[in-house]
């Protein structure tokens, strides 16, 4: 788990606690039955940056912010069994995970077993890349498979990926997954399992695997595995684990038959290969991973792109900023960040990318001004090898100084722009842009001034902050001159694939990765001088802003209330296709004029001390607040209005209104609620919340064209009910507008132990006129419709733990 999404899980376990306690059962059946590890790593941000006291500045800031979540999550340290939690400042979880956690094979009373995992955060695939059978789910579902409930699932689809030839010289790692990406979302991998064999799988280094297998979220894939093999147990070596249990990986791998044969062609669902010769330089933006764009063509794309951005691209305003004057447009770079556990768990794109600084700053390159540089690496092995290889002032220089160890830029924790570029970007309206080496880009996550976002390698992201704009052409545009005038071109500093694997092979041992991980659950002063509350039942604090106790078990009865039909409920949103959890529950920044913004300034919180919504996720006010109040949403109720806003259609002349507003009213009246969207609805993170906070607001169905596989699972966990529209049918194909009312007929055959196939869904127009259709029910389980039928995943286990 990582504290944005195990912070929650720790409230639910405790509110579980309280609730079985008060329903006269043992509260101490609520404990985690297997290992159940948490890493602090989402809650840094880089409001310093760019010099050598960033980092100290950083953290010191994310312990003033953070010290009640901290202290809580201490407390669930104590409290639970099997429960443990890496500090902050330690890493990014995913990557702790493969340098350190994961196991490959597990031991438990003289039982050797696969290691399997599921995380609270949907790049727990990478993990993949080790072998290791993993995938994320929500916060929920992981609470109840602590508990003891299983994991279910369709039996997938799985797409057979074969592997063959090299990467070239010049194509990093990230360009060979931006390819996969591109390839497997125009396949189509949603709920399919992805495998990766051939003989180009063993031409593919183990670190290069955990970027493939992180980005299984991006493909759509349930996961994107790869094989053990030698270079398995190479990278377990590398890392410092013990002898005796990388003999154990091998000898079980090949007595179960899962050593990779390159020679072996096994028999799969579907079929794709890609042949890694053929792979270039690329990056992928402006808002979705999928869309890749091959470097050389960047400048001619990025000018297309613009044209949906900016009505004016040709605008430009003068900016003073330290101490220089510059001038400013649309497609400044105003962000570069190497970031993600993506690409900073990969020492070949990390060493390029300062090996690139090196080349660049002895040819007299700087960054320019208006560019905020950023290092947040996902482990502190990072900083050992920069430092043993002498690179890390070249990195300095262009501003890559350390701001964290974390997820940062990738999950909007870029932190604020400097006044004097975010008041400039916001005057003129500029199409800002960033540039990182995440795995996200979706819009409105990076930064609030920035509305394109391109994914890129780390070298790449150097590159970038040399040139400063998206407006540029590697190929023909020198990125500066020397002192002789000569120009320097981005080929002229790019590094050999020799001299990335000699930096290597000098600077990175075994010895690093043992001393770094020694003592990974101490941390430092700080954290183990943390006051900790005691105690197997958590003591809720009236008036904290972080932690407070969930409603979701408030007059909960020991047995379940039948399940009813809807009737009558109004659209709250009717959404487009592509709409992410990032859309639905933003992780980034709290507005002051937001309803969130306005709830914690009632409560005498300064707008520095808002932190972000992904901190407070402790808290539902907070959250219900922030629930579709990304400031990129688009709600096609209304016209050209983006944010989190709705139509009031308890009001004759049917105002505009925040969402949050309109849902307060709606369930003063007792007026069930239902979201319309269109394809790949709940894509992106695995962030509960947006299910959650769906729920709170009052929506009890939602019907979309097709759904993520997190979010749809996460809707019924929360006990609303997803709904697909016809096959070939959309809300506009149905002529429906949103302002229709809307009624569900057949949801009470699930109280007969039948899960139906369809359900009959009535939207009434205000003419009275109506449209009906039949609507495939996505309660895709046995084990999920138990969880409807009980309103929920965790009112199913806390009645099964009284029961038990």
């Amino acid at each position: 788990m990582q504290d944005f999404t195990g912070v929650p899980c720790v409230v639910d376990l405790a509110t579980m606690r309280e609730a079985v306690r008060d329903l006269g059962g043992d509260e101490s059946k609520v404990n985690p039955l297997a290992p159940a590890e948490l890493v602090i790593d989402h809650s840094v941000i880089s409001d310093h940056f760019g010099t050598p006291e960033a980092f100290g500045l950083n953290v010191a800031l994310e312990y003033e912010r953070n010290q009640e979540r901290y202290q809580f999550l201490r407390w669930g340290q104590g409290a639970f069994d099997e429960f443990k939690v890496v500090p902050p400042g330690t890493g990014i979880v995913h990557q702790v995970n493969i340098e350190y956690l994961a196991r490959v094979v597990m031991v438990r009373n003289g039982q050797a077993y696969p290691d399997t995992v599921v995380g609270t955060d949907s790049h727990t695939t990478m993990v993949n890349g080790l072998g290791v059978l993993g995938w994320g789910v929500g916060g929920i579902e992981a609470e109840a498979a602590m508990l003891g409930q299983p994991v279910s699932m369709l039996i997938p689809r799985v797409v057979g990926f074969k592997l063959f030839g090299e990467l070239p010289a010049g194509a990093t790692a990230t360009d060979l997954v931006l390819t996969i990406t591109e390839m497997l979302r125009a396949h189509g991998v949603v709920g399919k399992f992805v495998e990766f064999y051939g003989q180009g799988v063993g031409a593919v280094p183990l670190a290069n695997r955990a970027t493939i297998g992180n980005m299984s979220p991006e493909f759509g894939s349930t996961c994107a595995i790869f094989p053990i093999d030698d270079e398995t147990t190479t990278y377990l070596r590398l890392t410092g684990r013990p002898e005796q249990q990388i003999a154990l990986v091998e000898a079980y791998a090949k007595a179960q038959g899962l050593w990779h044969d390159a020679a072996h062609e096994p028999v799969y669902s579907e079929y794709l290969e890609l042949d890694l010769s053929t792979i270039v330089p690329s990056i992928a933006g402006p808002k979705r991973p999928q869309d890749r764009v091959i470097l050389a063509q960047s400048k001619d794309k990025f000018a297309q792109a613009l044209e949906t951005y900016t009505s004016d691209p040709a605008r430009t305003i003068s900016v003073n900023y330290a101490d220089q004057t510059f001038d400013l447009r649309s497609g400044a770079v105003v962000i570069a960040s190497i970031t993600s556990c993506t690409n900073t768990s990969n020492p070949s794109v990390m060493l390029g990318a300062a090996l690139l600084a090196k080349k660049a700053v002895e040819a007299g390159l700087t960054s320019k001004p208006w560019v905020k540089t950023t290092l947040a690496p996902g482990s502190k092995v990072v900083t050992d090898y920069y430092e043993r290889s002498g690179l890390q002032p070249y990195m300095n220089k262009l501003g890559f100084d350390l701001v964290g160890y974390g997820c940062v830029t990738c999950i909007g924790n870029s932190g604020p722009l400097p006044e004097p570029i975010s008041a400039a970007i916001n005057e003129a309206d500029l199409a800002a842009v960033s540039v990182l080496s995440g795995n996200r880009n979706f819009e409105g996550r990076i930064n609030p001034d920035v509305k394109m976002n391109y994914l890129a390698s780390p070298p790449l992201v150097v590159a970038y902050a040399l040139a400063g704009t998206m407006d540029f052409d590697f190929e023909t545009e020198p990125l500066g001159q020397r002192e002789d005038g000569s120009d320097v071109f981005l080929r002229d500093i790019w590094p050999s694939p020799s001299e990335i694997e000699a930096t290597i092979a000098q600077a990175i041992g075994a010895d690093m990765y043992r001393d770094r991980y020694a003592d990974v659950f101490a941390g430092d002063n700080r954290w183990q001088s943390l006051q900790t509350p005691q105690g197997g039942v958590f003591e809720w604090d009236a008036d904290s802003t972080y932690v407070r106790k969930p409603p979701y078990f408030d007059n909960m009865p020991r047995t379940p209330q039948p399940v009813s039909d809807i009737t009558s409920a109004r659209v709250l949103a009717k959404l487009g296709d592509s709409v992410t959890t990032d859309h639905i529950s933003p992780a980034g920044s709290i507005k002051a004029d937001s309803p969130a913004g306005k709830y914690l300034a009632a409560r005498g919180v300064d707008g520095k001390d808002f932190n972000s919504y992904g901190s407070r996720r402790g808290n539902h006010e907070v959250m219900i607040r922030g629930t579709f109040a990304n400031i990129r949403l688009k709600n096609l109720l209304l016209d050209g209005v983006e944010g989190g806003f709705t139509v009031d259609f308890l009001q004759a002349d049917k105002p505009q209104t925040t969402i949050y507003e309109a849902s307060e009213k709606y369930q003063a009246n007792n007026i069930p609620l239902v979201i319309l969207a269109g394809k790949e609805y709940g894509s992106g993170s695995s962030r509960d919340w947006a299910a959650k906070g769906t729920a709170l607001l009052g929506v009890k169905v939602v019907i979309a064209e097709s759904y993520e596989r997190i979010h749809r699972s996460n809707l019924i966990g929360m006990g609303v009910l997803p709904l697909q529209f016809p096959v070939g049918q959309t809300a506009e194909s149905l002529g429906l507008t949103g302002e229709e009312s809307f009624t569900v007929k057949g949801v009470t055959v699930l109280n007969d132990g039948v899960t139906p196939k369809t359900v009959d869904v009535e939207a009434v127009k205000e003419s009275g006129d109506v449209t009906a259709f039949s609507a495939p029910v996505r309660i895709d389980t046995p084990g999920e419709a138990d969880y409807y039928r009980h309103g929920g995943i965790m009112q199913f286990v806390l009645r099964s733990l009284l029961e038990a």
